[in-house]
């Protein structure tokens, strides 16, 4: 662990910033960024209550980030006391881990059921890695308070009635499950039992098992209708509540409203098709607020394959700068959901405000081609060492740390970088360059005079 990386208060404040000034989208990203020369480790995961959509999100290693799931992370979030951080082993992608795990209940924000607050699970590399030092689990734990605290608090201020719909949809989507797990539940069994009845013959049996997988089918698929209703809905039904919206501020106004739907029945994220809402309206309140020199103004949607892109224009002056619509904080909100806010105002023609919005989630980024990508900074150390043929005792005194430690360090890069033996993974070391190659003596040279 590399604690110098946050040895001064400087060096703190300078990493807590990288990850509060970070999209709420990367903030699991950059934290597992920060947190990686503290605490190494293969991947960190979060689970919360706050997000109807996204409770359980994760980053890091693709083959274990990727595979952690929200009932892994409940699992152990009753384990963890609020401000307290807890270690030990725990199942994470199907696998028993090491992990470091703090949870947080910020002032003002309630705690789930059971006293649990959001949890954050840090799973660290190797299978038995060295304790956390305290010192460094009460960083890692404070570092997560200032986290929570802040997103509890963009997500109170983003907009009071969607954070109402959202706590209600993660209700719902609650009850959704439980249901259709129970359902699950209950058709397994009542199918095995028919099967086994003594008293039916086979094809008697198979006749009764047909008719309950049958029933159960209908009864699951009514379940993920409604847990579809509650995460989706049609594009020309969205805009539709936009209409209702803007009718009602230009009721008394003598500007005349244009509404041009997306003409589609696809099914757009909730997430996205709220937040073009949100900003359609404050750019219509940001407009309307020029004067009487506005006549007309014209909302249109269009839907693309991964996009929702939202155009509001008007007759106006044309001198509508981006600094108006701070005060309705557009770009912060379209920020947190990885949207794009653009102002093109042209004197005397009027003002254009486009808001994009993805429909998709990030493309996991491709394969690194740097076999070294996947060591972290220690690893990459010893293997630097390892690579000019030195001993793990030699190692460790280089780098001041003890020699299991480097054995430790050593049995991860070998597994990391599929090699073999210690000359394998220092072959590769010298082809990345993380070793220079030795410099050849330039040839002699003798004078030869005649």
């Amino acid at each position: 662990m590399q604690t110098e990386a946050w040895s001064t208060p400087q060096d703190a404040l300078d990493r807590t910033l990288q990850v509060l000034g970070a999209p709420l989208s990367e903030t699991m990203a950059r934290l597992s960024e920060v947190l990686a020369p503290l605490v190494p480790h293969a991947a960190v995961a979060r689970l919360s209550g706050v997000c109807a959509f996204t409770p359980a999100q994760s980053a890091g290693d693709g083959e274990v980030a990727g595979r952690i799931s929200a009932a892994e992370l409940g699992g152990l979030a009753g384990q963890v006391p609020i401000g307290r951080p807890w270690q030990g082993g725990a199942r994470m992608a199907g696998v028993l881990r090491p992990v470091l795990a703090v949870s947080s209940a910020p002032e003002g924000v309630e705690a789930a059921p059971g006293g649990t607050g959001t949890l954050l699970v840090v799973v660290r590399d190797g299978a038995s890695p060295e304790p956390v030092p305290d010192d460094v689990a009460r960083i890692v734990q404070r570092l997560w308070d200032l986290v929570t605290a802040h997103t509890a608090r963009r997500t109170a201020e983003a907009d009071p009635g969607q954070a109402a719909s959202t706590r209600a949809a993660a209700g719902a989507r609650a009850r959704v499950i439980a249901e259709l797990t129970d359902a699950h539940s209950s058709a397994l069994t009542s199918v095995l039992g028919t099967l086994r009845a003594r008293a039916l013959d086979d094809a008697t049996a198979r006749r009764a098992a047909a008719d309950l997988a049958v029933a159960a089918l209908a009864r699951l698929r009514a379940g993920a209708d409604l847990d579809r209703e509650l995460t989706e809905e049609p594009a020309d039904a969205a805009f539709a509540r936009l209409a209702d919206e803007l009718r009602p501020l230009l009721r008394h106004s003598p500007v005349e409203l244009d509404l041009r739907g997306p003409g589609s029945r696809r099914s757009l994220p909730v997430t996205p098709a709220h937040g073009a809402r949100t900003a359609v309206r404050a750019a219509v309140l940001a407009m309307l607020e020029q004067g009487d020199a506005l006549r007309r103004l014209h909302v249109s949607w269009q839907v693309g394959d991964d996009e929702l892109r939202a155009v509001v224009r008007d007759d106006g002056p044309g001198l509508l700068a981006a600094e108006a619509l701070a005060g309705h904080r557009i770009a912060e909100r379209l920020a947190a959901v990885d949207g794009r806010l653009l102002v093109d105002a042209l004197p005397g023609w009027g003002t254009t405000v486009t808001v994009t919005l993805p429909l998709r989630a990030p493309d996991v980024p491709a394969a690194r081609q740097d076999p070294l990508d996947a060591l972290h900074p220690r690893e990459r150390e010893v293997l630097g060492e390892l690579a000019l043929g030195r001993r793990n005792r030699e190692i460790a005194r280089t780098l001041h740390i003890s020699e299991s430690t480097v054995k430790f360090h050593v049995a991860n890069i070998l597994a990391k970088l599929g090699a073999g033996s210690r000359g394998e993974a220092a072959a590769l070391a010298h082809r990345a360059g993380l070793v220079p190659a030795p410099a050849v003596p330039a040839p002699a040279v003798r004078a030869v005079t005649g």
